[in-house]
């Protein structure tokens, strides 16, 4: 939450009011606590609702979430979708724990806040839709909503209390040009400062702005200050056909003071106003005007200093949203359009150039080959993105001036940018399991792709969207991208990109369990990489073509590509690539009943797991061990392993190889003759699984629970585990699964 406003003035009566949200007669069991300050722009709604948050953030020990909605800045205002994945990281929950729909994460937003005492401000809030979704539903958090909007919705279904804010009073307006001019004027009459106040409309935003350009003329009598705004005044009204309503009082002295500034420092406030995000580092502030970071925050101090743009943190800044637009309506009018483009360009340029670097640290990913046509309009980047720690912090940052900025460069035909934005934004997201961003800009790119002409920007965005539907389990999406992409690296003869794609589609077809589909696709791109001589893809490419022979107990045709995989990917130095090779050959020897051999290659790939530190392989390859085990007759043993992979498991976030882990303890517990005890694990995984839309593990771990019910006499129990395991197995007709529904069909009702 940003730091408490100085010069605050009275507003006792509002706050009161705000007391009244947390007072007992608000308690009951079902209630959300709600707060909404409504009223005009610039009337100060933020600073009231961050006055009386800080004074009773001591009742909230979780914690504080804030958020600048964004619902009238000229750009897009933020989404319920967006804030929730924001907001749950923020809450611990891992990346790869959030769900792809919006309806998922707010429940599990709801449930994160369950009990907890955390206190929530949503600034700038447009509608009451875009609030409801970040509402938590218990009465032992509080929700605090500004709005211009007074928010009915909110009140008459959520009960919330509304608190309406209107211009200061007289006296309490000359208080505060007092309060922020004392330490510098000391002789002015109250009654220059009460029209001065009176040309500010009394709204607390104009009031800061004019009270600080009185404050930088200490020797300029205030009735000279006066004048001088009054005649802004009567330009403005000449110049603009407006109602002499206060949005007209705000923007005269908003002029007043841009006038005032040394150009350099005026063009760099307009072009500031084209930034597609509200909030930017001086990094971003210095591409877009062109200058070297140190000339770059020379500007920014004088713009803080005459209250036309606010300090947040150290080298980050915050427009006003009234500042904003005005900031961005002065480009318009004075920038050409040739010159605001540029500016644009050169910034969208940055964020490229910077999440390019942040992908390379966090994936290695070599992104020369698709901006290789793009020059370096900017800078070298800044040092803070040197380790893979500084990178991850500087996304978090600026995710959301990532999608924005992929959004702007569409709009301005910046189309060659915008679509490798995309692609480059779209990996990193992938690592976040930032749906919305990553579909969002994910068609933007391809759009922008289609309208440049540039087929292997389209094939490259078509595969960014593919892998985006994978990972978000929409499998049909899913394969109709990469067979786009597929289609359009043919037409090039691309064809390294062509294994690609191939590769692509298997994964899908692995994912849906169509199996003899995952094989042929993983072999069509195998031979593309041998004729290439691509060892990564050769590597890469046998082992998944093995595994999917493994999924179809083909363990003899396995055997070949998954060894020379395992050499070809350790000459390459792809570890996650030798470990995974690793853990197949494993599962392929204990399938096949040599229990030593798989033993050491498992004990081989937990090895460079635990080396590189990687909790996800780590937790992934210890299922296997556990399985060996339990084929041991160490089933002790084996719910060690499987403990300790669910935990990894939930620490990085991964619901899906979590609950694998879960039911493999749940078949130790039966093999150690705990019936009770394999259920309850039963029933955490199926749920998990039914979550998640993990249809064949879903099955697999009912008819388990079907065996365990059985064991313990509970026949009503088993034969409907039974009946929905089958239900599932409908999907699937691969042997494995074919096998499973011969068993469950031939167990009668009663076992």
């Amino acid at each position: 939450m940003p730091g408490d406003v100085s010069a605050f003035v009275n507003r006792h009566i509002e706050l009161a009011a705000l007391d009244g949200a947390l007072g007992a007669e608000r308690h009951e069991s079902h209630a959300t606590v709600v707060a909404v300050i409504t009223g005009t722009a610039g009337v100060g709604k933020t600073s009231l609702a961050l006055r009386w948050a800080h004074s009773v953030r001591h009742r909230f020990p979780d914690g504080q979430l804030y958020v600048n909605l964004r619902g009238y800045d000229p750009g897009a205002p933020a989404t319920g979708g967006q804030i929730l994945t924001r907001f749950l990281r923020d809450l611990g929950v891992p990346t790869r724990a959030i769900p792809a729909e919006v309806d998922d994460r707010a429940s599990l937003y709801r449930s994160v806040l369950a009990g907890r005492r955390v206190l929530i401000v949503l600034d700038n809030a447009a509608t009451s839709a875009q609030v409801r979704p970040l509402l938590p539903g218990t009465n032992t958090c509080l929700t605090v909503v500004t709005s211009r909007d007074r928010m009915s919705a909110l009140v008459a279904r959520d009960g919330a209390v509304r608190v309406g804010l209107n211009v200061l009073q007289e006296d309490d307006a000359v208080a505060l040009l007092g309060i922020m001019t004392s330490r510098y004027r000391t002789d002015d009459r109250r009654h220059e400062l009460v029209e001065l106040a009176r040309l500010c409309a009394r709204l607390p935003l104009a009031l800061r702005v004019a009270a600080e350009r009185a404050a930088s003329r200490p020797m300029m009598r205030l009735d000279e200050v006066i004048a001088d705004l009054r005649d802004e005044s009567a330009l403005w009204e000449a110049l603009t056909p407006g109602d002499d309503d206060d949005s007209d009082a705000v923007r005269t002295v908003f002029a007043w003071s841009y006038r005032a500034l040394p150009e350099p420092a005026a063009r760099l406030f307009r072009l500031l106003g084209l930034h597609p995000g509200n909030q930017f580092s001086a990094e971003a502030a210095a591409a877009l005007g062109g200058h070297d970071l140190r000339t770059t925050r020379r500007y920014l101090d004088a713009l803080v200093g005459a209250h036309l743009l606010d300090q947040r943190a150290p080298g980050r800044y915050e427009f006003h949203d009234l500042l904003r637009a005005y900031a961005h309506d002065q480009a318009r009018d004075i920038d050409d359009q040739t010159e605001r483009t540029a500016a644009l360009r050169r910034l969208v340029s940055w964020y490229l150039q910077a999440a390019a670097t942040v992908l390379h640290h966090l994936t290695g990913f070599d992104t020369s080959a698709m901006l290789h046509s793009i020059p370096a309009e900017v800078d070298p980047l800044p040092p803070m993105l040197a380790t893979s720690d500084a990178a991850q912090h500087w996304y978090t940052t600026e995710c959301d001036n990532l999608a924005a900025a992929t959004r702007a460069a569409a709009d301005a035909d910046l189309h060659p940018l915008a679509w490798r934005l995309a692609v480059v934004l779209g990996r990193i997201c992938a690592l976040q399991n930032a749906f919305d961003d990553w579909l969002a800009t994910g068609h933007l790119g391809l759009t922008s792709a289609i309208a440049a002409g540039d087929l292997a920007g389209q094939a490259w965005t078509y595969a960014n969207l593919g892998a985006a539907y994978l990972q978000s389990g929409r499998l049909d999406d899913a394969a109709t991208s990469h067979r786009s992409a597929l289609e359009i690296r043919q037409r090039l003869g691309d064809r390294r990109g062509e294994a690609m794609s191939h590769n692509a589609l298997g994964l899908v077809a692995l994912a849906a369990r169509r199996l003899d589909d995952a094989v042929a696709a993983f072999t069509q791109g195998r031979h593309i990489a041998a004729d290439l001589d691509d060892g990564y893809w050769i590597g890469n490419l046998d082992a998944n073509r093995a595994q999917a022979l493994l999924e179809l107990q083909r363990h003899t045709e396995a055997t070949l590509p998954l060894e020379d995989a395992l050499r070809t990917l350790r000459r390459s130095g792809d570890r996650f690539g030798e470990g995974n090779a690793l853990y197949l050959l494993s599962r392929l020897r204990r399938e096949t009943g040599d229990l030593v051999s798989a033993s050491a290659h498992i004990g081989a790939a937990i090895t460079i797991a635990e080396h590189v530190d990687n909790p996800m392989w780590l937790g992934h390859w210890l299922v296997e061990l556990g399985h060996i085990q339990r084929a041991a007759g160490e089933p002790g043993q084996a719910l060690e392993s499987y403990q300790r992979s669910a935990t990894l498991q939930r620490r990085v976030g991964d619901r899906i190889r979590e609950a694998i882990a879960i039911a493999a303890a749940g078949d130790a517990y039966q093999d150690l003759g705990r019936f009770d005890e394999a259920v309850d694990f039963y029933t955490v995984a199926a749920a998990t699984q039914r979550d998640m839309h993990s249809r064949w593990h879903h099955a697999c771990t009912l008819a388990s629970w079907a065996d365990a019910s059985h064991r313990l006499g509970n026949t009503d129990s088993a034969q409907a585990h039974r009946a929905e395991a089958l239900a599932l197995l409908e999907h699937f007709h691969d042997p494995a699964a074919t096998a499973l529904r011969d068993r469950l069909q031939g167990q009668a009702p009663d076992g």
